[in-house]
């Protein structure tokens, strides 16, 4: 079976990263408000401590406080991090974290998580940034435990919590996205998820896992009119479009990509 032949009767949706950076917290409200009324199907944010573009020292907000905010303030979009760092919290807190913003939303939390890679934010908040090969050991030992906490908390989470994981590590990530994830986010043009696409059939097929099961997602960036139908063509069904605080947060790239949503789900 194809890659794209997994995904190919999955409608097209659209996400949104608001970063959370540089800006003044009332511009991150308008903009959830903006986004959401335009008909976006993911509000997402990320965690990290610093900014990771323009002045390093400039204004930054924290992830998961931002979505307990967004829980209560939104009403349709389903939110989340794109990524959570697996390794700045314990992971039974985080399943924790997790279960009670699901309940404050109504059950629209997608828990979105990664490796980490920011060493700044290790650094300075004085978590251990150890290897590659570690951190990625940790996610797939945490992604037990949080299943494992979510069965046993009361009340429970609204709904089975979506699994977002990001990454494309063709040994180790991909293994454990074929094990726990129901969405995989991946990174780079058609081509290269393409082949990332295929490798991540290929664990499935090792574990036992239906590669149906699995939603394929990516960044979007530049016009639908130029990169759109390469990239539905490799079967990823979520595309997320970011918006950085650093331009104001201009949501015309968004909207091109809204309409190329609605044009493939016609």
């Amino acid at each position: 079976m194809s890659d794209a032949a997994t995904t190919s009767d999955r409608p097209m949706r659209i996400g949104v990263q608001i970063q959370p950076q540089h800006v003044d917290y009332a511009a991150i409200r308008r903009t959830v408000d903006a986004v959401e009324e335009l008909g976006v199907d993911v509000i997402f944010n990320w965690d990290h401590f610093f900014p990771l573009t323009g002045d390093p020292d400039g204004k930054h907000f924290e992830c998961w406080t931002m979505l307990a905010a967004w829980a209560e303030q939104s009403s349709r979009a389903e939110i989340g991090a794109l990524v959570t760092c697996n390794t700045y919290r314990n992971p039974d807190l985080l399943a924790d974290m997790a279960r009670t913003v699901d309940h404050i939303s109504a059950g629209r939390l997608i828990l979105s998580i990664g490796a980490g890679w920011f060493d700044r934010d290790y650094r300075e908040y004085g978590y251990e940034f150890g290897t590659a090969g570690s951190r990625i050991d940790a996610l797939a030992e945490a992604m037990t435990r949080i299943k494992a906490r979510w069965a046993k908390l009361n009340p429970q989470p609204t709904r089975k919590i979506p699994v977002l994981i990001g990454g494309g590590g063709e040994r180790k990530t991909l293994k454990i996205v074929a094990e726990h994830a129901d969405i995989w986010h991946g990174f780079g043009d058609a081509e290269t998820l393409q082949h990332k696409n295929s490798v991540l059939d290929d664990w499935c097929a090792k574990v036992g896992r239906d590669p149906a099961e699995i939603e394929r997602a990516a960044g979007a960036g530049g016009n639908p009119d130029t990169t759109g139908d390469a990239l539905y063509a490799t079967g990823t069904r979520l595309l997320t479009i970011d918006c950085d605080g650093a331009t104001n947060y201009d949501l015309g790239p968004l909207k091109d990509w809204l309409a190329f949503r609605d044009d493939k789900n016609k």
